[in-house]
């Protein structure tokens, strides 16, 4: 029997039991209501291998511990182009139905207006709506003036392509009575500004602690023009002299041992590519074929790229200082992923001062300058296709090369299978559900007394957690490049070319293509692709794209 002393201790101590148990489970209730964060993290015209995390020997810890805490998609796609991207991630829509199916000038055609349709609604409007905080780091390019009309709070970035990472007046803040930060003379760095700015804006965001904010940051790094801070070009200035033919192999083993590509995947040969403004295609040399002095020139591009995203990643590593130090980051859904895949722009020198078939062979001394302000440069399509490894082709097409991205998920409140990944075909149309079921926001029908735009991809949340999607098409096209992804089968076409059919399941680099066997197979996919076209304003192909680096098709709307 206890003794009285034990026994009224024994009382107390279920009494408080009962006391603080209800409690607690109110708070985790609590917890479990809270809406969460929303960081959608963008990169620009990064290579489906370049992260750690993917296969690539770039230093990315960040971006990999996101990995290695969350879900990574080994089949997400993107519309191969940075403008129609970014207006499909912020609509949820395919771009050409959103009138940004080229770039952003107008080609008088309601698929390609060259900016984001009147009618068209951002993912920002519609969490500010639901009761979201909304703030834009990075880059706009949808061909509009100003993203706080579509529903940003505040901005800060670029709203046209990269021109310079160095120049401090390339970028601009939204609304213009905002305070701005000053940076001492020769240490203003675009991408350390965007991170700048995005912590800026989760301190807004904090204000309210009741209410979520939702982050759009939107790097324009790693696109051209090169340009990266010395010392982490330095970092990388021996790395890449054994040439994109070794670093191919290199990365496709480790992304065998990783698990992104299957075992027996194959290595597909050096890419073509298609010069500024010529019709006939040509194909990357062997690294080994090349002069000494080229090679070096070459070597210092790629180690400069590399230190464009190492910079990258370190910033995405401030930003999750800042949400852990807040105690934000289990409860922050976090979805990073690139526009398109790496751009060979134009050949496999690169090109320099502009854009266009300049190109300068920096050697000896030289080599010291590259990266710098005074300097202009791309990485080329021999490094473009390296980066895109195991692949074929580069941004602009809609080949692997160009539509496939690294995709990172990572909301540890709601998904509990670290370090897993996910090869179900997943797209940037997803994004919009995705982050609404999130948000628990309800897709408005309306907006301003007009009915919206029916959204047309999926909530990835279910295929996160494990559930079985149903088969489902996607559809693709740029500048006359296409293709369209059903179940097991692909479609795949260069602008102007025949259909090319590849069975992915077995050959996703596009090796083997089946489109003379299976004819029947290549009709029935080609009506479903020219369907689409028709109700998504992608046909008729343009006649003039009103750019000098695309040589005209003859005949000009071959299919």
């Amino acid at each position: 029997m206890p003794t009285p002393k034990l026994a009224f201790i024994s009382r107390c101590l279920i009494s408080a039991i009962c006391l603080v148990l209800p409690l607690l489970f109110q708070i985790d209730n609590l917890q479990a209501a809270k809406r969460p964060n929303i960081l959608l993290i963008v990169a620009d015209d990064l290579g489906y291998s370049d992260l750690g995390c993917f296969g690539g020997e770039i230093e990315t810890p960040q971006l990999d511990s996101l990995a290695a805490e969350g879900v990574r998609l080994t089949q997400f796609y993107n519309t191969g182009r940075c403008c129609p991207s970014r207006g499909s991630i912020m609509t949820g829509q395919y771009p050409h139905r959103v009138g940004l199916g080229h770039m952003t000038r107008n080609l008088n055609q309601r698929g390609y207006q060259g900016h984001i349709a009147d009618e068209a609604i951002t993912i920002a409007q519609i969490l500010k709506q639901g009761g979201y905080r909304t703030f834009l780091s990075g880059k706009w390019h949808l061909g509009t003036e100003d993203p706080t009309r579509h529903g940003f709070e505040e901005f800060y970035g670029t709203l046209v392509s990269a021109k310079t990472f160095w120049d401090v007046d390339h970028f601009t803040r939204l609304p213009t009575t905002r305070d701005t930060h000053t940076y001492p003379r020769g240490e203003f760095y675009g991408t350390d500004a965007l991170g700048d700015y995005a912590i800026d804006f989760m301190r807004m965001g904090r204000q309210n602690p009741e209410q979520p904010w939702f982050l759009y940051l939107a790097f324009n790094a790693p696109h051209f023009p090169l340009h990266a801070p010395k010392e982490e070009i330095h970092k990388y200035a021996d790395r890449y002299h054994i040439g994109w033919d070794q670093i191919r192999e290199q990365r496709l083993a480790r992304m065998k041992k990783l698990g992104i590509v299957p075992p027996e995947t194959k290595l597909s040969p050096r890419s073509r590519y298609w010069d500024w403004g010529e019709a006939e295609a040509r194909v990357n040399p062997a690294w080994d074929s090349l002069p000494t002095d080229r090679r070096g020139d070459l070597a210092r591009r790629m180690a400069i790229f590399a230190a464009m995203v190492d910079r990258l990643d370190q910033n995405v590593g401030r930003v999750l200082t800042s949400l852990r130090q807040n105690n934000e980051l289990e409860n922050t859904l976090i979805i990073f992923t690139s526009d398109n895949g790496a751009c060979f722009e134009w050949d496999p020198f690169g090109f320099d001062i502009r854009s266009s078939r300049n190109n300068t062979l920096y050697w000896g001394d030289q080599i010291e300058r590259m990266g710098g302000p005074d300097t202009h440069h791309s990485v080329g399509s021999g490094w473009a296709n390296a980066s895109n490894t195991p692949w074929r082709l580069y941004k602009h097409y809609n080949h692997e090369g160009g539509i496939a991205s690294p995709g990172i998920v990572h909301w540890p409140a709601q998904l509990k299978q670290s370090g897993k990944i996910i090869s179900t075909p997943a797209h940037i149309i997803d994004i919009v559900p995705t982050l609404l079921e999130a948000a628990e926001v309800e897709y408005p029908q309306t907006w301003n007394n007009q009915p919206t735009i029916p959204l047309v991809g999926r909530s990835l949340l279910p295929l996160l957690k494990g559930e079985p999607q149903p088969e489902r098409t996607l559809y693709f096209e740029h500048q006359g490049n296409r293709a369209i992804r059903e179940g097991r089968w692909k479609m795949s076409a260069v602008r102007g070319e025949p259909w090319e059919l590849y069975d992915v399941s077995r050959d996703r680099t596009e090796l083997n293509d089946l489109s003379a066997q299976q004819p029947e197979r290549v009709q029935q996919l080609s009506k479903k692709w020219n369907r689409w076209a028709q109700e998504n304003f992608v046909l008729p192909f343009p006649q003039d794209y009103r750019i000098d680096y695309l040589a005209p098709l003859k005949p000009p709307q071959a299919q």
